[in-house]
């Protein structure tokens, strides 16, 4: 059972087969799909899942909080497991790669700032977007 459907499970949700495909596509994505690319590869594997039941379904696993949904500049929503592990984001603008990193030396100055200015700090989200450097 992939950690997402787990996740489902206790959170009560009734999980239909096709939940469990949509599922498991979500908790083996290496990359953060939007939901055209979570449908192409759940109905790979059961294609008597539509585009509507993928979109029923990302919804609610966002309302759940399971998932998260970001947008990065490209129009689309794209999708990753919620995790406890806090982490940002650099996206390739050109080819719409996402990678996801963790620094202590950003997290510590975030931290700094809101103290200075009065206020502690309790969460964030940072997204970078960048193009690939000219060979030199």
């Amino acid at each position: 059972m992939s950690p997402l459907e787990q996740a489902c499970i206790d959170k009560g949700m009734k999980m239909t087969e096709q939940r469990r495909v949509i599922a498991r596509v979500l908790s083996d994505a290496l990359d953060h799909p939007d939901v055209e690319a979570v449908h192409r590869r759940a109905f790979a594997i059961d294609p008597r899942i539509s585009i509507s039941t993928v979109y029923r379904t990302v919804r609610l696993f966002e309302e759940a909080n399971i998932i998260t949904r970001h947008r990065f500049r490209d129009g689309r929503s794209r999708y990753e497991q919620r995790s406890e592990d806090h982490h940002d984001h650099i996206i390739n603008i050109r080819t719409g790669e996402v990678l996801e990193f963790h620094n202590e030396e950003i997290e510590a100055l975030q931290c700094a700032l809101a103290d200075e200015m009065g206020l502690d700090l309790v969460g964030h989200r940072m997204e970078l977007f960048c193009v690939p450097k000219e060979s030199e």
